[in-house]
């Protein structure tokens, strides 16, 4: 076909290895199974299933689709769990051994690739073999409604075999043209039958146009071709096609609406966007679930409304409608069982020497105990299936074992699983499964405390500098509104400006006491006091609070103030000995390894601890949190915790990479904690009272900054902007009405003299006068505007009589 550069077209052969890099002159006129197995590996990741039992028949057909399934489930973090291939001449009795053995794995979704001529087989020794019930998938690809949609009638024996069945059919859109062909053809067919009736359109269309441009057809010698004494093939009458690769060109660059929908080819010479239906088959014939198409992935709706959509291959954007599986059911089948070979999990349990409260060894018939025994046996009862395991004990019982030795013998399946207080880090994430956290932890620092005394400076420690400076600016503020308020109504805020000083000093810093001695009379005054005094209630009472707290927390102090100050020194670190901090100092906090020492039990950390950096101990320990809580529990308050945690981890149970049993125990671990149980076991183990305080909380914390009081000082702003502007506003008012009745009073008394600034009004524009105005008291303002008006009550009746006429003599 190369050779003789001789376009081939294929509506039949979908095997994916059949590319145009390859062979050239190969056109596929068909939807290549590359993509029905991308079709078949969503649909497997849409469902939750994680591993799938592949039935093939043992060709390059099956071979290299399978080849293809394997690598589309892999990049959707699923796989072949086992591949069952067979002859294609295998017997009732091979069929049967080969399911046999597949049915004691692990994988209840067999995904089935094989001939339509023998397909039906593996259905009917599943049948036998009671495969086809409940807590089965099988998925079969296009050979099966190929196969059924050939058949004039489809009888009830055929039927019974394939119930719950989910099928892959080509997806060929509904036209007048396509209605027409089934009208006029009288026997059944299937999609193929269309693939075929377009390309010979294509074809014809090709060779159609290749004509009309006028190319001759002719033909060479090829040298390679040579006559071979050895066989009786004629290679020497092989001609190779000169114009091929023009009609190889034409017949990729066609382009027509056939049978199937729009006949089109892509850069790799494959059919434009290939398209599946999603068959479900029960009772007496098939319903669709949906559609795949390589565009937009599993949907309910046709593909060819999506392609004017944007792609979305997202998971929350894949639907279909809901499935009858075997057995009669609408629950989705789990995909998975317990291996039926006997076998129970291996589950590697840490053989620990300290803190054999969380897990140790046990002379039982389980052979472990411990808080984390007792969380996992619960979370497994509350399974809706049995989980038959047996506990493996980990390490030599001389030593803790280290538990990045543990996690990685899990990925490299020398243990089903792993149950202890294994901390969830990242590099283990990378190797094994975590289910959900039973139990919190993080990284704190341990380290000797001593009774301390207070600094003759912790008065001021309960508020920030911010917070001292914007509180003594309001004392002072407050206090001038206060005095600006109450300087015209009220005697007790008046007198010289000396005495009028300290008033508002005075006045200030009491109201902080309650004890200011002076009244306010003005409405204004009164509201604008009134909010202060609130404001400098809650001021008092949190920084009671605020210093108690400090002088609490100051009564135990160490010199290792937390993680920081532990890594800026020099002084050795002790580390429980298998414990994930020694590698997270090292890498991640760049502490140097011959800082760190190894402490094996709960007696050495004592004796580090006691010893100290000059006896050849430790300046602190760095530990998680519940062997910490343990450990305080049976000190006599000679050691706490310094500073805060430093990394937030949590505690869980460790499973091959996609095993679904992590799945189904972290769902059931919330389950304990939402009912109350895992509590329960935690107070069983751990509920040792720690008589010691902590010092997890710095005395940062505990001094209150601006940001907790701005809503406060803000309220108290605008209350003593607002007073001050009502209060500004009468004053201009009565200013106004003041210099008004002045300038009228003085134009009266004289009227002869011509019209020019006055020094009146010249002295009303005074800032001085104006002063003066705001200085006087209320009383005076209201007197001298009584005053005012009487007199030019007077003055206009006096001269309302000198306009009357004298009488005549």
């Amino acid at each position: 076909m190369n050779e003789l550069h001789v376009p081939l077209l294929s509506f039949g052969a979908t095997d994916p290895t059949l590319s145009s890099l390859q062979y050239p002159y190969f056109l596929r006129t068909t939807i290549s199974d590359y993509f029905q197995m991308n079709a078949i590996a969503d649909l497997v990741v849409y469902f939750g299933w994680k591993e799938v039992v592949a039935v093939f028949v043992d060709n390059d057909y099956g071979r290299n689709g399978v080849s293809a399934l394997g690598d589309a489930l892999v990049k959707k973090r699923a796989r072949i769990s086992y591949k069952a291939a067979f002859s294609p001449t295998a017997s009732i009795t091979d069929l049967d051994n080969l399911l046999v053995r597949a049915n004691l794995l692990e994988s209840r979704v067999f995904v089935v690739h094989v001939n339509p001529d023998s397909g039906l087989n593996i259905f009917s020794v599943a049948k036998r073999l009671g495969m086809m019930g409940s807590g089965y998938v099988w998925i079969a690809t296009d050979w099966l409604p190929c196969f059924l949609d050939s058949l004039e009638t489809i009888d009830s024996s055929k039927n019974e075999l394939i119930q719950g069945v989910v099928s892959l059919r080509h997806y060929t859109r509904e036209s007048d043209l396509k209605t027409s062909f089934k009208n006029k053809e009288s026997s059944k067919f299937n999609s193929y039958a269309l693939y075929a009736y377009d390309s010979v359109w294509l074809l014809a269309k090709a060779l159609d146009t290749f004509l009309i441009s006028g190319e001759n057809i002719s033909f060479s010698d090829d040298p390679k071709l040579q006559e071979n004494n050895r066989t009786t093939l004629d290679f020497t009458s092989l001609r190779i096609f000169d114009q091929g690769e023009k009609l190889l060109n034409i017949l990729t660059a066609t382009n027509f609406t056939g049978l199937t929908g729009e006949v089109r080819f892509d850069s790799d010479k494959n059919l434009i966007n290939p398209a599946f239906d999603i068959l479900n088959y029960g009772g007496s014939g098939s319903r669709r679930l949906g559609y795949w198409s390589n565009y937009s992935g599993l949907s309910i709706v046709p593909p060819e409304s999506l392609y004017a959509m944007p792609p979305n291959n997202s998971i929350t954007s894949q639907h279909l409608y809901s499935a009858i599986w075997p057995g009669e059911t609408t629950v989705k089948p789990r995909g998975w069982v317990f291996p039926n070979n006997g076998k129970p999990l291996k589950i590697a349990v840490p053989y620990r020497i300290s803190y054999p409260e969380f897990v140790t060894k046990d002379k039982g018939p389980m052979g472990a105990k411990g808080y984390c025994i007792d969380v996992f046996e619960a979370a497994v009862a509350l399974l809706a299936y049995p989980v038959p395991h047996q506990y493996i004990l980990y390490g030599d019982g001389l030593r803790n074992p280290s538990y990045n030795d543990l996690v990685n013998d899990v990925a490299q399946n020398k243990y089903d699983a792993s149950v202890g207080d294994v901390t969830i880090t990242t590099n283990r994430t990378r190797i094994v499964d975590f289910t959900q956290p039973y139990m919190e932890s993080g990284l704190v620092v341990v380290a000797p405390v001593r009774q301390s005394k207070s600094s003759p400076w912790a008065f001021l420690m309960p508020f920030t500098w911010q917070m001292w400076g914007v509180t003594g600016i309001f004392f002072l503020l407050v206090g001038a509104v206060v005095w600006i308020l109450e300087h015209r109504t009220n005697t007790e805020f008046r007198g010289s400006p000396r005495q009028q000083l300290i008033t508002i000093f005075w006045f200030s810093f009491s109201t902080m006491f309650f004890s200011h001695r002076e009244n306010t009379v003005s409405t204004l005054g009164r509201s604008v006091l009134i909010l202060w005094l609130f404001v400098v209630l809650i001021i008092n009472s949190s920084y009671t609070a605020s210093l108690t707290s400090i002088l609490t927390v100051q009564q135990l102090s160490s010199r290792i103030q937390g993680i920081d100050t532990l890594i800026s020194s020099s002084d050795p670190i002790g580390i429980q000995d298998g414990s994930f901090a020694y590698r997270y100092l090292i890498n991640e906090l760049n502490v140097a390894e011959s800082r760190l020492r190894i402490l094996k039990s709960q007696d050495e950390y004592l004796k580090a601890l006691e010893q100290g950096p000059s006896g050849g101990g430790v300046a602190a320990i760095v530990d998680e949190l519940p062997y910490v809580e343990l450990f305080l529990a049976s000190t006599k308050c000679s050691y706490s915790t310094v500073g805060r945690e430093f990394t937030k981890t949590g505690w869980g149970f460790a499973f091959q990479r996609d095993s679904p049993l992590s799945i189904d125990l972290s769902t059931a671990i919330l389950q304990l904690s939402e009912n109350g149980e895992l509590q329960r076991i935690h107070d069983k183990w751990l509920s040792h009272e720690i008589g010691c305080s902590s010092q997890t909380t710095a005395i940062e914390d505990s001094r209150l900054s601006l940001k907790s009081f701005w809503g406060l000082f803000l309220i108290c702003a605008i209350v003593c902007f607002v007073s001050l502007t009502v209060f500004f506003c009468r004053v201009f008012f009565q200013y106004t009405r003041y210099s008004a009745e002045d300038d009228s009073h003085h134009n009266i008394e004289q009227p002869e003299e011509p019209a020019r600034p006055s020094r009146r009004n010249l002295r009303a524009t005074s800032f001085k006068d104006l002063m003066d105005f705001v200085d006087k008291k209320e009383v005076e303002i209201k007197e001298m505007f009584r005053r005012k008006s009487e007199d030019s009550s007077r003055r206009h009746i006096g001269q309302s009589g000198n306009d009357l006429p004298s009488p005549s003599s």
